[in-house]
């Protein structure tokens, strides 16, 4: 069975609209990265995933391939899979495969901003898994987190990639803290965190010899021109990776080549850039044990599982509610 509610936010332009202008006068400036992603950004997210300097996907992979059914035991064996920002479920499905040997695959919901998407991906899983409920929810999971739906079932929330290494810190205790007040005593998280290693690789990794990052980065650029009317010059702007030792995340920016107006005809805004000035696009938080249990801490939620690689680059960690 295939069931999907759609919770789209009609006013989605405007709270671009207001995100960009706050960004862009504030000091220094700031875009959120939640623009990289139209159907090009997507496309070169993808060729990212596939670089040689870019581990986290193969290592978070690699993982979910071989424990995932020790995962699933850590976690009791739940009858129902969330999926946070769940695309075409490509790397879930080892989870999939593990509740349906495990005998308690039940339902699966991905969670996804894409309606298109997300009902192919339904149809594709009810063919591979025959008997399998999908209910899928097509919303903005930051803003509708707590419309994700529970039949009193065990659920297992999945969400991986890093992104949870895209939020500041506050951010993070205060969508943790919403996802604990959600679960039951039976529900777990599992995150997919990226660990803190060596300056090198985590800069490569954000920094690629190719360029593809440099030119994903640039595309918000892009999707500012587009959708609100800006004049920006993608040439006139430089991509900068590097990673803040002190709170442990890689930090994304755009570094103005030259002294520049860029004009929002939608914003009715005109922002001046120096020569050299800097616009972050993005964070992504690095971890260590210690820091997720304190995370987690300050979330109401205990530490109860650790899965890394091999090469111990990357970790899936569960996690539930404090007793």
């Amino acid at each position: 069975m295939i069931a999907i509610d759609v919770h789209l936010d009609a006013d989605a332009h405007a709270a671009m609209v207001e995100d960009v202008r706050t960004g862009l006068t504030a000091s220094p400036k700031e875009l959120s990265p939640k623009y990289f992603y139209d159907e090009r950004g997507s496309q070169l997210f993808e060729q990212i995933t596939e670089l040689p300097e870019y581990y986290p996907t193969r290592r978070e992979r690699e993982i979910l391939a071989d424990r995932s059914a020790e995962i699933l035991a850590a976690a009791g064996a739940p009858g129902t899979l969330v999926e946070l920002g769940s695309g075409s479920a490509s790397k879930t499905r080892h989870l999939l495969t593990a509740m349906r040997e495990a005998g308690c695959l039940r339902t699966y919901v991905p969670v996804d901003i894409s309606e298109e998407i997300t009902h192919e991906t339904a149809l594709a899983l009810v063919e591979e898994y025959p008997g399998l409920d999908v209910r899928g929810l097509v919303c903005d999971f930051e803003v509708d987190l707590e419309r994700i739906p529970s039949d009193g079932d065990a659920r297992l929330l999945a969400f991986l990639g890093g992104t949870i290494g895209n939020l500041y810190p506050g951010e993070r205790r205060e969508f943790l803290t919403r996802i604990g007040a959600m679960f039951g005593p039976d529900d777990h998280l599992l995150l997919g965190t990226d660990l803190v290693k060596e300056t090198a690789r985590l800069e490569a990794a954000y920094d690629d010899a190719a360029g593809v990052t440099a030119e994903f980065n640039k595309n918000v650029l892009a999707v500012l021109n587009r959708e609100l009317g800006a004049d920006f010059d993608l040439d006139a702007f430089e991509h900068v990776a590097r990673f803040d030792a002190r709170e442990e995340r890689m930090d994304i920016r755009l570094r103005s080549l030259t002294e520049q107006s860029v004009h929002l005809a939608e914003l009715d805004l005109t922002v001046e850039f120096a020569a050299g000035e800097e616009m972050r696009t993005e964070i992504s938080a690095k971890f260590t044990p210690e820091r997720l249990e304190c995370v987690y801490a300050e979330s109401g939620l205990e530490l109860r599982g650790w899965f890394t690689d091999a090469a111990g680059d990357y970790a899936l960690s569960l996690a539930r509610p404090r007793a």
